[in-house]
């Protein structure tokens, strides 16, 4: 099989021949990888199981200073902080009134979707990934700011469903525009947990946010694509929700979350849904040994890629804090062909 047919077999809940994973760096991680392999041939050995693309630009900004941009939405960001630092949202009050809400037709990039067929034909034997980051729950805090937007969905909530509803029409737009790359899944990023739980709780969860979703997720598979999540922190308690609507692949999986250990994950909910994710990038990876670190890896391999349903990879990306022993053993044991 080549990479792609691993991805889809693996979604198909079928034993792919090799378990497919993804393995990406941030800060000087790659870069330190190349000192210790004394070159960059090292990542040759890794599989480029999947092939990114990318229609519209849901994070596209202005540039004010040096320090400083401005969103679509109007909220001022500041960039030299990890991560990005909301210094002033567009809304000082939870409403819309005399706010202008961004045309669709601002976040489309003729150029990108164009960029993405070429990217899909020279990558016809990876599995094609479109993204649409900054989901429903993020969009509607960047509006107000998080203190201030938890205060509204107990205080305001016909403002908080009015920024849902706004925000759920321009994602059912986004999916339309991005379908037409004809990719084979749609990767959405709201960060509905923390470490704790769900943000807003879940049974706010279910009556805001999930209605909205499967809107979007059910636009996605009509278009014949799967539907991948990202979202950070702890989501246990949602598990069955978010099967009910249709999500295909909850990527993150971060092991230190509440109710997050990714085997019983899979002993519970494996047959219903793929993860993608599972190495813990709070743990596991910045303090453990080597030695420790491949052994989770094989863990991972053996029981999350039993049957299909699973693909490998850190929780986050490699942070800047990641010790490069620890970088290698990961980018090893990842490279290690398991059937």
């Amino acid at each position: 099989m080549n990479p792609r047919e691993c991805v889809l077999e693996a979604l198909r809940h079928r034993q792919p021949p090799v378990v497919p994973y993804t393995l990406s760096f941030e800060g000087d991680v790659a870069e330190r990888l190349d000192a210790h392999y004394s070159g960059p041939e090292w990542r040759q050995r890794l599989i480029p199981f999947m092939a990114h693309v990318r229609a519209v630009d849901t994070d596209t900004k202005e540039q004010i200073d040096e320090v400083h941009f401005r969103d679509a939405y109007g909220g001022i960001w500041r960039h030299d902080r990890r991560p990005w630092h909301l210094e002033k949202p567009p809304l000082a009050q939870p409403s819309f009134d005399g706010y202008v809400f961004p045309a669709t037709e601002t976040f489309f990039r003729p150029g990108w979707r164009e960029d993405g067929h070429r990217i899909i034909a020279e990558n016809c034997n990876r599995f094609i990934l479109a993204h649409l980051g900054w989901g429903l729950f993020e969009r509607s805090w960047n509006l107000r700011g998080f203190e201030n937007l938890l205060t509204d969905v107990v205080a305001a909530p016909d403002f908080f469903e009015e920024a849902l509803d706004r925000l759920t029409e321009l994602y059912l737009a986004f999916v339309e525009y991005t379908a037409e790359l004809k990719a084979d899944a749609i990767l959405f990023g709201d960060d509905w947990g923390d470490q704790r739980g769900v943000i807003i709780g879940p049974k706010r969860w279910r009556k805001y946010l999930k209605p909205r979703w499967a809107r979007i997720y059910e636009a996605v598979h009509r278009h014949g694509m799967f539907v991948m999540h990202h979202s950070c922190g702890s989501v246990a308690e949602i598990m069955p929700d978010i099967i009910e609507i249709g999500m295909d692949v909850l990527e993150s999986v971060q092991p230190e979350a509440a109710g997050m250990n990714p085997y019983e994950l899979k002993r519970n909910w494996g047959d219903k849904i793929s993860f993608w994710g599972g190495l813990g990038s709070q743990s596991t990876i910045p303090f453990g040994t080597p030695d420790e670190i491949r052994a989770e890896v094989r863990r991972l391999k053996a029981e999350m890629g039993a049957g299909g349903g699973y693909i490998l990879a850190p929780a986050k990306s490699l942070q800047p804090e990641t010790p490069t022993e620890n970088a290698a053993a990961i980018a090893e044991a990842f490279a290690e062909s398991v059937r």
